[in-house]
């Protein structure tokens, strides 16, 4: 198989499957970027809290 295709093809190929997988998985990875934003902020406001306590 590695015969048939030329080099530039290759690498077109290859950028079109990684900019696919990107693709297909930036729902998870803004899901991802959300839930470790939430949790930081929770993380903030709880040891503000604790600070308001002291």
């Amino acid at each position: 198989m590695f015969g048939r295709l030329t080099f530039p093809q290759l690498i077109f190929a290859s950028i079109l499957g990684i900019a696919g997988g990107i693709y297909i998985y930036q729902p998870i990875f803004e899901q991802y970027a959300r839930d470790q934003k939430a949790l930081q902020e929770k993380l903030k406001l709880a040891q503000e809290k604790e600070e308001k306590k002291s």
